[in-house]
């Protein structure tokens, strides 16, 4: 990259001069789908110079980026979106002359949210929250590459009062689900219920449900896979099964139903960790149906049929992962809430489908 260049992208980024640090690499990764960075974030390689001003990793960082908080340098820390010398490093990783740091950094932030009339599916409502039974092809929040068109987005125009939400232009969003995921999502709508709802899921005392379609039957009807979680070691924008640096994660699940080639099952997850079902239900070699970042398949008609193949819209062309249920206590009453969404139309079709031609 030329100098010019070099300089422009530091001003875009509001960077500071380096101080004798040098850019050896500055360029965008693809974007990390349904994670919560969700847009498109940049890839910059720092080579330490003599002028080190500060010694910790993240203080150095922080002073090289003003753009950014230190609750969110920090953050990268934690997710592992920061090297030194090809080292994951922590906070208090201590910088050397000529050392090389690696840094994903996330896009900029939104800075207003345009109100938008996204249709909703309303299953529960009162003055502390909002219940929803979220369609698929909807993004939760906004990202750079995604201003419009998310939840966020939807919610803003529906809501008149909405928390402020744990992150900035997050407003309401307790919890989330992939881009692609469908069903329950609970709404905060004012801080005092955020952050009592948000506690619940934090401290794992709610119960999340899931239904998914997987390629063929796992060997043991219901298991438990308590496989750490983290970001793939070679490609960011998937997670993996990670012994040495991943978080726990632990989820449950049954067979309701078999089929020849797929099943049905039932899914309780203890974590929340980006991607877990996915993730683990691949490791078992049991990927869901239409999930093609982890081994699914998109699946036809006329496969269920075994015919041959003919020009046809898919039966499932996204992952088969629905949240169905979710038991939460009421953050002011403490009430006992259960929260149930049926089946959207492509997976019940695909069950349906299954029930006629794929039967055991």
């Amino acid at each position: 990259m030329a100098d010019r260049d070099i300089s422009e992208t530091k001003r875009q980024r509001g960077e500071i001069d380096l101080g004798g640090d040098e850019i050896i690499e500055d360029g965008i990764i693809e974007p990390i789908e349904d994670a919560e960075d969700l847009d498109t974030a940049e890839h910059v390689a720092l080579k330490v110079g003599n002028n080190l001003t500060f010694r910790r990793v993240d203080q150095y960082l922080q002073g090289r980026f003003r753009q950014f908080s230190r609750t969110t340098i920090q953050k990268l820390i934690k997710e592992q979106a920061v090297k030194v010398n090809q080292h994951y490093a922590k906070p208090s990783t201590k910088l050397s002359s000529g050392d090389i740091v690696d840094v994903i950094l996330p896009p900029p932030e939104i800075r207003e949210i345009t109100p938008e009339n996204i249709p909703l599916d309303i299953v529960y409502e009162d003055d502390d929250m909002l219940v929803i039974n979220k369609q698929a092809n909807l993004i939760v929040h906004p990202a750079r590459g995604q201003k419009s068109g998310t939840l966020v987005n939807a919610l803003v125009y529906y809501a008149k009062n909405l928390s402020n939400g744990s992150e900035d232009f997050r407003p309401g969003i307790v919890h989330r689900l992939d881009r692609n995921t469908t069903g329950i999502l609970v709404i905060a709508k004012n801080d005092t219920a955020h952050w009592r709802l948000a506690g619940q899921f934090e401290k794992r005392l709610t119960k999340k449900y899931y239904l998914a379609i997987i390629h063929g039957t796992p060997e043991l009807t219901s298991d438990c896979i308590n496989q750490p979680l983290g970001v793939h070691p070679t490609m960011r924008v998937k997670y993996a099964v990670r012994p040495d640096t991943g978080k726990e994660a632990i989820t449950f699940y049954e067979v309701l139903e078999k089929f020849r080639g797929y099943s049905l099952v039932k899914v309780n997850i203890k974590t929340g960790r980006t991607h877990q079902i996915r993730v683990h239900l691949a490791y078992i070699h049991h990927p869901i149906v239409g999930d093609d970042m982890y081994g699914g398949k998109i699946v036809y008609q006329w496969q269920l049929e075994n015919k041959e193949p003919i020009p046809q819209e898919p039966v499932m062309a996204r992952p088969a992962l629905h949240s169905w249920r979710l038991e939460i206590a009421h953050p002011t009453t403490n009430e006992n809430m259960v929260f149930e969404a049926p089946l959207p139309a492509d997976m019940q079709k695909m069950l349906d489908e299954l029930r006629k031609f794929r039967t055991t």
